[in-house]
């Protein structure tokens, strides 16, 4: 394809290009940054927060737009809150969890990770789990008490989740492939090519047409920690750590510099022309693509 080098890395190779890069990306990154360590894992055990209290936005780990009601849907450390377009904030089923990994699968269809909440039992790590009916129940699929997915994603069945300092994929969220290690901050599905995955790494952007087995660097992508293409598989968006957010048009084959968020980007979620990106404290929204921004929501 145009514009990729022809470099080509397998998973061990990308390992190898160095550290990942996480600069400025605050509680998410400090995560995964120990996670690549050690595969470090928490609970909420002593945790403060519990069902019935007022609702913040603390700890952002995943956004998504829930293709069923055009409702924006952001994981957190205490629990998935829905966003409302005026800034009002619920969160769904009044849980009080960690969603690690959040993503949107398709209508009322989320996948995630994460840890149980103060009180809850199960494993400190979730695994992958599961929801059909937007989030008010929740079932595992695999990997209780192994997997802490601190970045997944999926497009037509096909699922790609990174754990422990390595990319897992999964045809069926229950049987894994292990692609072996990698140092990445975060993976995009294509949803127009399942086999098709994108990747941000220290070194650069990284793509792999066969399904995480090899990587190629993107020539002339810019270092982004965070990355996301579309559901129409066009339109794809980046945030670098210092929240300069880059555009795509061709599925991150290309890319060009659009607007910025003001600071360390914690999430990233694009819908057509529709770009989101949690900050500290604050949920931006753009409708031009990433060129211009204002506040969703931002704490009081």
């Amino acid at each position: 394809m145009p514009g990729r080098s022809s470099r080509r890395w397998n998973a061990l190779g990308v390992a190898a290009a160095g550290a990942l890069l996480l600069a400025g990306c605050g509680t998410d990154g400090e995560a995964a940054a120990g996670e690549a360590a050690g595969g470090e894992t928490h609970s909420h055990e002593g945790d403060a927060h519990a069902s019935g209290e007022e609702v913040t936005l603390e700890h952002v780990h995943g956004l998504g737009v829930d293709p069923g009601d055009g409702e924006l849907y952001a994981g957190t450390h205490y629990g998935l809150v829905r966003i409302s377009e005026s800034g009002e904030l619920t969160r769904i089923a009044d849980r009080v969890q960690d969603f690690m990994g959040f993503t949107v699968a398709g209508p009322q269809h989320y996948l995630a990770s994460g840890h149980p909440g103060a009180g809850q039992g199960g494993p400190g790590n979730l695994g992958l789990i599961e929801t059909t009916d937007g989030g008010q129940t929740w079932e595992t699929l695999s990997l209780p008490g192994e997997a802490d997915f601190h970045a997944l994603d999926a497009a037509d069945g096909t699922i790609y989740g990174y754990s422990g300092g390595q990319l897992l994929v999964s045809e069926d969220g229950e049987e894994w492939a292990d692609r072996g290690d990698m140092r990445i901050a975060d993976l995009a599905a294509d949803p127009a090519d399942p086999q098709r995955v994108l990747a941000t790494t220290e070194a650069g952007l990284v793509v792999s047409e066969d399904a995480g087995g090899t990587f190629t660097a993107v020539e002339g992508a810019p270092l982004m920690v965070l990355v996301d293409i579309a559901a129409d598989g066009g339109q794809a968006a980046g945030v670098a750590p210092d929240g300069t957010v880059f555009s795509s048009t061709d599925a991150g084959e290309t890319w060009a510099e659009a607007g910025n968020v003001g600071g360390a980007p914690a999430a990233l979620t694009v819908e057509e022309n529709e770009v989101y990106v949690a900050v500290d404290g604050a949920v931006l929204a753009s409708t031009d693509g990433g060129a211009t921004f204002t506040e969703l929501y931002r704490e009081r």
